[in-house]
């Protein structure tokens, strides 16, 4: 219940700051944290042999070739009469706009007469914290154009810039259409990195729990529960989304590259597997710590039994001898207190043969 409220507490407050009251449909307000004062475009052009790539601080770069494939890439959502200036410039439709600067959307994609809208969830997975860090992409593909809208000024992207830039496999010879599709992938393939990290922890969360564990394990496990929660609820729409993706008849997009949109649904459907196993397991490990923390619990109950029945008919013997009557039949006997210990010591070694044989010990 714990982190069903959490989750709950979390988009309770997406829902507050989402919209003002009263405000029309299609109004921009930015939903997220502003994380830089300036907002950065990035153009990168290319067709065949020609590559070049221009940058600029709250401004649209002008690009310098008719015939190249424009890629605008805008880290930082807050400057909204920037961002709107973008999708006023390329035909965004206005809710499309309003999609992009709200940063709580569920991952989507929207066919439009002007353009394919796209939305998808970048991780990070801090592995000293347990922490799961989520960043809200935007895509919007246009005839021979894509714009790229992110939360940060970090570049999500790296690894498809360089592709172009060194003009590795076939991303430079095909359209916007398949650069749009390189930008998911990319970000689908790094949830296999967050997925291999989460399963490293859970590995060690293992070794941990059969070994010594401790109170604060118990965290450990709800950290990655909540983690492992925030993807499932991120990536299961994906399924839809490539779906679409692949099967849409949208002009813009062609028949090649709906080929490896099928692969990419694939590789999403994959992760959905591994998420829900790693649930799995998760709960299995919730399970494994609550039998090692009670079969520690009993160990220490049975030694504490044990030791409380030796001493049981100790006790006895003891406050039989102790109690001072003139006529007691051993009271002035030579030998009796040394008789008494014999007797004792026997008593003991005697239950703890019997416990041993019944394996107690």
């Amino acid at each position: 219940m714990r982190i069903v409220n959490l989750l709950r507490s979390k988009e309770e407050k997406a829902v507050t700051g989402r919209r003002k009251a009263g405000a029309p449909p299609g109004t921009m307000i930015y939903t997220g944290e502003q994380e830089s004062e300036t907002t950065h475009v990035h153009l990168t052009q290319y067709h065949g042999d020609y590559f070049e790539a221009q940058s600029s601080v709250d401004e649209l770069p002008e690009p310098r070739s008719e015939r190249a494939t424009l890629w605008y890439d805008v880290r930082g959502l807050h400057n909204i009469a920037l961002i709107e200036r973008v999708g006023r410039q390329f035909g965004m439709h206005s809710l499309a706009l309003e999609d992009v600067v709200d940063v709580h959307q569920r991952p989507k994609i929207e066919l439009m007469e002007s353009g394919v809208l796209i939305i998808v969830k970048a991780f990070a997975f801090d592995r000293p914290n347990r922490q799961l860090s989520t960043e809200q992409v935007s895509i919007y593909l246009v005839d021979g154009k894509v714009l790229t809208f992110q939360e940060d000024v970090g570049d999500l992207f790296r690894s498809v810039r360089k592709r172009l830039e060194t003009a590795t496999g076939r991303i430079r010879s095909r359209g916007a259409d398949y650069l749009a599709y390189a930008l998911v992938d990319n970000l689908v393939d790094k949830y296999f990195t967050v997925i291999d990290q989460i399963e490293e922890e859970l590995d060690q969360l293992e070794e941990e729990i059969m070994g010594d564990a401790e109170i604060g394990t118990k965290s450990k496990i709800h950290d990655l529960r909540l983690a492992l929660l925030t993807l499932r609820k991120s990536i299961s729409p994906l399924r839809e989304l490539t779906g679409h993706f692949s099967d849409t008849e949208n002009p813009l997009i062609t028949s090649d590259t709906q080929v490896y949109v099928r692969d990419l649904r694939d590789h999403v459907i994959q992760i959905t597997d591994l998420v829900e196993t790693y649930r799995d397991v998760t709960n299995g490990l919730y399970d494994l710590y609550v039998s090692e923390i009670s079969f520690r619990m009993n160990s220490v109950m049975q030694t504490l039994t044990i030791v409380s029945t030796i001493f049981i008919p100790l006790s006895f013997l003891v406050g039989v001898y102790g109690m001072n009557w003139e006529n007691m039949p051993e009271l002035r006997t030579r030998y009796g207190y040394f008789v008494l210990w014999g007797v004792m010591l026997s008593i003991i070694a005697g239950m703890l043969a019997w416990f041993r044989s019944r394996k107690w010990i």
